[in-house]
């Protein structure tokens, strides 16, 4: 079966409990998620630490990974909505692997487990400081705010047909992470860190059992996560099929930017912030349709 493959590693102690459903690399350019849940398998066979319920790690856009690019056909994390779940011919590869990934959850079924949390892991093409992306339902942003980092609001209301958006609305609990910039060493460490925090939090893990354990997380509390701030966006610039979007050099997630500043030229003509706020996820990649998005602190 296809979805076996899929799965990077499964663990449990055979205790009742949640599951906690990670996935990774549904941006092909994005491997440190992958990277990172590999290291946490071999980390968990070879300590064999008890936790409540199971951990399942999930790879996400396979053959966008193969190829070391965002996508093949379309965006995978803009296909998980009510029609193209509902069809059953899917009609690009993303949704193919879309419904692959759904395959696998529903191998999981709610009656298992005690509760279902879902972990989703990316990084941005811009060098960031990690954050926790997360929808304003059930018992999400409560959920969010037991984890040491940023936390913005509010992407997949803007943004329809995000993985998190279909997790959500089946019922699961949780977010996405951003861990950093896509090649950057330190996501990958910082996905692990969350990785095992998760595990702590939703499986009762005791993470004094587990060799690797305080260093990774450590280095996570102390170098990225600042006092904890909650930002919600307030506007997204999309980019329309056969524009031309430059953005202006220099952006870095979660920077101050002024009312009148320049942030990006579109076809020919300026485009500049109607906000004194901060700019977030500005896009420095070929592929992508959303240009920059503004937020402001809750």
């Amino acid at each position: 079966m296809k979805e076996k493959t899929r799965i990077i590693g499964e663990y449990t102690s055979n205790k009742k409990g949640p599951l906690l459903f990670v996935t990774a690399g549904v941006h092909g350019n994005e491997p440190s998620g992958v990277k990172a849940l590999k290291k946490v398998f071999s980390e968990l066979e070879k300590t064999k630490p008890e936790i409540d319920g199971t951990i399942v790690g999930v790879m996400g856009n396979k053959a966008a990974l193969e190829k070391d690019q965002r996508y093949i056909d379309e965006d995978l994390n803009r296909t998980w909505t009510e029609d193209n779940v509902k069809n059953q011919d899917p009609e690009t590869q993303e949704q193919r692997e879309m419904h692959e990934i759904i395959n696998v959850l529903e191998g999981h079924p709610k009656s298992q487990y005690s509760k279902r949390y879902f972990l989703d892991c990316h990084t941005t093409s811009s060098d960031s400081l990690p954050y926790i992306s997360v929808q304003d339902v059930h018992d999400n942003v409560k959920w969010s705010h037991r984890f040491p980092t940023y936390i913005v609001k509010g992407f997949s209301d803007i943004v329809y047909g995000a993985i998190d958006h279909y997790m959500s609305r089946t019922g699961l609990t949780g977010f996405v992470f951003e861990a950093g910039q896509h090649t950057s060493e330190a996501s990958v460490e910082n996905h692990e860190g969350m990785i095992w925090l998760a595990l702590q939090e939703a499986n009762n893990l005791d993470v004094e059992k587990v060799s690797c354990y305080p260093e990774c997380v450590e280095r996570f509390n102390e170098n990225n996560a600042p006092s904890q701030k909650t930002f919600e966006i307030v506007y997204r610039h999309e980019i329309k099929k056969g524009d031309s979007f430059k953005m202006e050099p220099g952006f870095k997630n979660f920077q101050k930017i002024k009312k009148g500043q320049l942030l990006a030229t579109s076809n020919g003509g300026e485009i500049k912030s109607e906000w004194d706020a901060y700019i977030f996820m500005p896009l420095y990649q070929s592929q992508g349709n959303d240009g920059f998005f503004i937020i402001e602190e809750v």
